[in-house]
């Protein structure tokens, strides 16, 4: 049973305040930290704890108002108090930056079954948080790129057009005449989420309240291992230059261009990027939203099977849109490049699952590589119960129709420790080369659950499979075989 918003909004706030008294204690225990660094974190701690009191104290008064108010006038305190607790939640994280505000940004997708009020208030982290001011800006330009930017540019506008997790967004002119987007980053962040990583398992532990039953320990594991690689530019310049040389030309698909000498550790200069956000495409007409949805399935899988690479943080915020299907992606700082034997399992599982129907050699597979415990308690239809959700849309040659209920179990089923395959959920572990893969599941489920995307996924899969290499099967497949074929 999924717990009311008004006890998730209660219970997040209090968890705010647990989480961030347990980790004050934890730090305490950690003598070998510089004064400055220490003074850092026991600030940010401070700003938890502070939210966290505000939403419990505020919670407490809600309370006794909501009880001696008419049945009638329940439901308006309870929306009050969760926009009140969002924003205040919201704000914080905002403010901190760093990996706490990437938490923020990943709950304000996931799962549809958070409060509204925290789901709209958290979405804002995607791509507007509070930026920082414009001289400690120009410090970061002058450090990395050896002048003012209004030097170093030909134009520089030095209000951002983007604010995020670990930097923000400038938009400029080089003296070549080309329009840019200047990326750069916080001054202290770098500390400032070396700090957030040691405490990070108990934040997710108190902040998963928002998430019925969730276990934070694979996410956990991959944010200490590679969000400090974003914070070296150099390798999200590699990482874009990787994907924007394989999509040249592509018809649909575009990857800004990155600006090498005006790019450094902390400074990323690339191609100007113009679209529609992911906020007003939601109320497009079906049609476009449908072209738009494919093109992101398209990228995905593209780059998962053909370019064995992908970004790991797909989120709304990492979009612009055109009409006709166009999309550009955005923020390369955290991409998978996955083995060819990572990709030859993720093809046998497809085989097993969606080819052939074999639960039998599904489950073989799966215990061949240790993603599943051998456990005769556990029935096949137990492992297809379990598993065969991550393939539903593909299991059929028919058109299907995702929708916020389908990313929601989706979430479910990673996370939900007391559901019916909760026993599954046990005895299965996660393999470095799945850790990513499941936050793409997350992302790309939620992303076309928020379009409500309706098209054969089938077919447009086994265009992208490999093991397949099946014909174009709609017109967006008919423009991309021909650009496949003028590029070989």
């Amino acid at each position: 049973m999924r717990r009311t918003p008004a006890l998730l909004v209660s219970s997040a706030a209090a968890a705010l305040a647990a989480g961030a008294t347990a980790i004050v204690v934890a730090r305490r225990r950690a003598r070998a930290r510089s004064a400055v660094r220490a003074r850092g974190v026991a600030t940010r701690h401070a700003r938890l704890a502070a939210v966290g009191a505000r939403s419990g104290a505020a919670y407490a008064v809600h309370r006794a108002r909501r009880a001696v108010a008419p049945p009638g006038r329940r439901e308006a305190l309870d929306e009050a108090h969760q926009l009140r607790t969002a924003a205040q939640v919201a704000e914080t994280l905002g403010h901190m930056k760093g990996a706490l505000m990437k938490l923020g940004q990943l709950a304000s997708y996931l799962d549809d079954g958070m409060p509204e009020p925290f789901r709209e208030a958290l979405a804002s982290l995607q791509h507007d948080a509070p930026p920082m001011a414009p001289e400690l800006c120009a410090r970061v330009i002058r450090d990395e790129l050896g002048d003012d930017p209004e030097r170093v540019f030909a134009r520089w506008d030095p209000v951002p057009i983007a604010a995020a997790s670990i930097g923000q967004v400038h938009r400029a002119r080089t003296h070549d005449g080309h329009d840019v987007a200047v990326k750069v980053q916080y001054p202290g962040v770098d500390d400032a989420i070396r700090a957030d990583l040691t405490s990070t398992d108990v934040l997710f532990r108190a902040l998963s309240l928002l998430f019925p039953g969730l276990d934070p320990g694979p996410l956990v594991d991959e944010l200490r291992a590679r969000l400090v690689e974003e914070l070296d530019y150099r390798i999200e310049a590699a990482n874009q230059r990787l994907f924007e040389r394989y999509y040249a030309g592509h018809p649909f698909i575009r990857v800004p261009r990155v600006h090498d000498p005006l790019s450094t550790a902390r400074v990323l200069t690339t191609d100007l990027a113009t679209g529609t956000r992911f906020a007003e495409v939601e109320s497009w007409p079906q049609a476009e939203r449908d072209l738009a949805a494919e093109t992101i399935f398209r990228f995905v899988f593209r780059s998962l099977y053909r370019l064995h690479a992908f970004n790991g943080d797909p989120h709304p915020g990492n979009y612009l849109f055109a009409p006709g299907g166009v999309v550009t992606f955005l923020d390369f700082g955290l991409v998978k490049r996955y083995r060819p034997d990572e990709v030859q399992l993720f093809e046998e599982l497809i085989r097993h699952m969606v080819l052939e129907h074999d639960i039998g050699r599904f489950r073989k597979a799966l215990e061949a590589h240790g993603i599943l415990r051998s456990d005769p308690s556990i029935t096949d239809d137990d492992v297809r119960g379990y598993f065969g959700h991550f393939y539903e849309f593909v299991m059929e040659d028919r058109v299907v129709s995702f929708g916020p209920e389908y990313a929601s179990e989706t979430v479910r089923r990673f996370f939900d420790v007391n559901g019916p395959y909760a026993h599954v959920a046990k005895a299965s572990n996660v393999p470095p080369a799945f850790v990513v893969t499941q936050r793409i599941n997350l992302g790309l489920h939620a992303v076309l659950g928020r379009l409500r995307a309706t098209a054969n996924f089938r077919r447009i899969a086994e265009e992208l499979w490999p093991i397949v290499d099946g014909p174009p099967s709609t017109p967006m497949g008919e423009a991309e075989a021909a650009w496949l074929a003028g590029r070989s």
